[in-house]
């Protein structure tokens, strides 16, 4: 197969409506996933942490080994982060809820949409004629 060939097929490939839209859905999609993101880590998370006494989730951790110095280099923590875990599962459920209502919305605009008819298109002036011609025939 040439060059030629698999760069038209790319190419139709790429312009291909289904394609195009999904890309466009998957890059709203990601900024839609950053701004759910920040409404839960910075609207919703801070009243819930107060709620629990004053607990930032994304702090919770759970120390298998505490830091220590070996040989002069300090060495980190070992820790179970199920805090940030926590926060990306509320990040999670939160966007795929807003994105079933989204969703939803749309179903139910389409689906309003294809409730009401649209009014039959008026007839051309060619159509007229031939009416009236039509209606002169049948009166002779």
């Amino acid at each position: 197969m040439s060059k030629s060939r698999i760069l038209q097929d790319f190419k139709a490939f790429a312009t291909r409506g289904n394609v195009v839209d999904m890309a466009v859905g998957v890059i709203i999609g990601g900024a839609f996933g950053k701004i759910i993101s920040s409404v839960v880590a910075d609207i919703i998370m801070p009243p819930v942490g107060l709620l629990i006494g004053g607990t930032n989730f994304s702090e919770l951790k759970w120390e298998l080994e505490p830091a220590r110095v070996v040989d002069g280099i300090e060495q980190a923590a070992v820790t179970i982060n199920y805090g940030n875990f926590i926060q990306t599962m509320l990040d999670f459920v939160i966007i795929a809820f807003a994105i079933f209502l989204f969703i939803r919305l749309l179903s139910n605009l389409r689906r309003k949409q294809e409730e009401t008819p649209l009014p039959p298109p008026a007839p051309s002036n060619e159509e007229k004629l031939l009416s009236e011609i039509r209606d002169l025939l049948k009166e002779q």
